[in-house]
């Protein structure tokens, strides 16, 4: 039995930079929730801004989350 560890390294290059790009964006996403709070208390009116980048962040998580379990459940194929 021969083992490819030029395919292993491959496989966890690309979980580990995956699983870095969306810890990125989740903090992106809780910077936008922030950054909301930050205006409430400062009675400033750019809500819009932070709850737009909060929901795509956070969307684009749930995106990626669904695909994974897409991929790993054999009955959604």
């Amino acid at each position: 039995m021969k083992l490819d560890w030029t395919a292993q390294g491959q496989v966890a290059a690309v979980s580990l930079g995956g699983t870095v790009a969306v810890v990125v964006v989740f903090a992106l996403g809780v910077l936008g929730l922030a950054r909301v709070e930050g205006a409430r208390e400062n009675d400033e009116g750019t809500h819009a801004l932070g709850f737009t980048q909060a929901g795509l962040c956070f969307l684009a998580c749930a995106a990626v989350v669904a695909y994974g379990i897409y991929l790993i459940v054999p009955q959604f194929h």
